[in-house]
């Protein structure tokens, strides 16, 4: 299976998973954090901001911390995974549209499912595996067309 054909499946996987996040839930969301060195991955382990790349954060209901993610990728495998929870309450991303590569700043988190995303981009996020890159749509002001 090529990895563009994979990487459709993926997006119509997660969609409705993301969709899920309905807006009566929307009223109870907490706003995302901003990455500190506190924030360890919750797959790989190690300090998030250690990775370059765009990064992400899901609020579980019984949690009042969110789960850390060095790569966009993981986050969205966290929510088509059987074994991981599905009381998710908020999921956000970087915006790479309004963040640099080598360090998303602070104030640049988006609601996973308001994002757009880049598939099958040249660039590698955390751990070094190729990134579903969150950008704007081309209509958004500010967007830049070579998606950096």
């Amino acid at each position: 299976m090529t990895f563009r054909l994979a990487s459709l499946l993926l997006l119509a996987l997660v969609l409705p998973a993301l969709a899920s996040c309905g807006d009566d839930q929307d009223a109870r969301a907490p706003a995302a954090q901003e990455l500190s060195r506190e924030a360890i991955g919750h797959y790989c382990n190690m300090i998030v901001a250690d990775h370059q790349g765009p990064k992400g954060q899901i609020y579980v209901a019984d949690r009042d911390q969110p789960v850390w993610f060095s790569s966009v990728r993981d986050t969205i495998a966290f929510t088509l995974l059987p074994e991981e929870p599905k009381n998710i309450v908020a999921i956000y991303v970087n915006d790479m549209g309004r963040a640099s590569w080598e360090a998303p700043e602070p104030e640049t988190w988006i609601e996973a499912r308001s994002a757009w995303y880049v598939i099958e981009s040249s660039r590698r996020g955390g751990m070094g595996a190729p990134e579903p890159v969150d950008q704007p749509h081309a209509s958004d002001p500010g967007h830049d067309e070579a998606g950096q």
